[in-house]
């Protein structure tokens, strides 16, 4: 199997379910380091142009996108869903012209894995940011990262999938990446 190339005009960001009360059920050396690559990602993407997309299951429950990230998202407006996959009416449309689409989000094994399947079965290229990405229990987490492989996910990191879009050394894209993934 070929190792795809990440293209910058072809990708873009879709982050998935990181709300507030779902934080909160997760493992906090976990959930600071799957929000510190989260928050890296969604600089690169910025700095780079990338269309970016959030999903938030059932807010009413589950609360809002959490602050931290929020405030790095100007301008986007999380789409509500109840259903796990986050290819739901309001994103599906969005997704649909570039086929290269970065994920982050929780839980690993539900709404994670069911996006990235339903990604692949549209034609899209799934690239999971294994480092971005995080479910209450480790087991769920293997076990949702190998789910995602399977469905057809493309699984790097963020800082090599940032870094292989970006491509070369010495501009200012490079400057501000190198500082968004320390």
């Amino acid at each position: 199997m070929t190792v795809p190339r990440l293209i910058r005009e072809d990708a873009q960001l879709l982050v998935v379910d990181i709300q507030e009360r779902l934080c909160a059920a997760m493992p906090e050396d976990s959930l600071n380091r799957m929000l510190g690559r989260t928050r890296a990602l969604i600089e690169g993407a910025k700095v780079l142009g990338l269309p970016i997309h959030v999903t938030e299951q059932y807010p009413k429950g589950l609360g809002h996108t959490v602050p931290s990230l929020m405030g790095l998202l100007a301008g986007v407006k999380p789409v509500e869903k109840i259903e796990f996959t986050g290819c739901v009416s309001g994103i599906a449309s969005a997704l649909g012209g570039r086929k290269q689409v970065l994920v982050a989000g929780m839980e690993a094994h539900i709404c994670v894995f069911q996006t990235v399947r339903d990604l692949a079965e549209r034609g899209l290229s799934p690239v999971l940011c294994a480092d971005a990405v995080l479910s209450r229990s480790e087991v769920d987490l293997r076990v949702g990262l190998d789910l995602c492989r399977q469905a057809g996910a493309f699984v790097t990191t963020v800082e090599s999938a940032l870094f292989d879009l970006l491509g070369r050394a010495g501009t200012p894209e490079f400057k501000a990446i190198s500082a968004a993934v320390k």
